[in-house]
């Protein structure tokens, strides 16, 4: 894979790095990443703003972030979104046989908002882009992080939202589906992770995914599945 902005930091290539995002992220250079796709802990909301000022100074004038959240909290996710960022769209990932969310043990939610936004108001995202849809899946129970995403769907939407090559970063990135999808796709990753167990597994997740086969896109998703 190439196409690596000069200055980023070689460890940082395609790597999973320990340590506290908003320290790390200190070294990524301007306007240097194509997507930003990740899955932050719902209720930080002060997490939701300094990745929002982040995202705005790295990521390239065409780039977009896909960020999950919770449904409680949507209306605080977006108001530090929108400080920095433009909104496009929101998706959603369907959970067929899990509740994901409750309030009092009475209302319950079976869906991820996951919300799309751009760097600026005129940007356009990869030319890749056509026909995004929500993505309905039965998701199963990670070994390695309990707040696990379906590979599948994140597969869907980096292959929509990136080119080959492109770099995506993941600055909570848990379990490791992000760079695994990254992997499968040939996209290039920039990961970081604050808890040193669940950075190990991820690492070794990403070393069990197998590379791209040369076989056409719609067959490697259902490899992916």
């Amino acid at each position: 894979m190439t196409d690596w902005h000069p200055d980023i930091p070689l460890e940082y290539r395609n790597q999973i790095v320990t340590g506290d995002a908003r320290q790390l992220a200190e070294a990524i250079p301007d306007e240097s990443i194509d997507l930003i796709f990740t899955d932050p802990v719902y209720d930080r909301i002060e997490d939701y703003e300094w990745l929002a000022e982040t995202a705005a100074r790295v990521l390239k004038p065409r780039g977009s972030a896909l960020i999950w959240q919770g449904v409680k909290w949507m209306p605080q996710t977006m108001t530090a979104l929108n400080k920095y960022l433009i909104y496009r769209w929101t998706f959603s990932m369907s959970h067929l046989n899990a509740c994901v969310g409750t309030i009092k043990g009475h209302v319950y939610s079976h869906w991820t908002p996951c919300f799309w936004y751009s760097k600026a108001n005129d940007s356009v995202p990869a030319k890749r882009v056509r026909d995004a849809f929500d993505v309905p899946l039965i998701s199963k129970q990670s070994e390695n992080h309990k707040w696990h995403k379906s590979i599948k769907g994140l597969y869907y939407w980096c292959r929509l939202f990136s080119e080959a090559d492109a770099t995506i970063f993941d600055p909570f990135t848990g379990g490791g589906t992000v760079p695994a999808v990254c992997k499968m796709l040939q996209r290039n990753y920039i990961a970081f992770e604050i808890d040193p167990t669940t950075a190990d597994l991820a690492r070794e997740r990403v070393r069990n995914t197998q590379p791209p086969l040369l076989v056409p896109q719609h067959e490697q998703l259902e490899l992916a599945v």
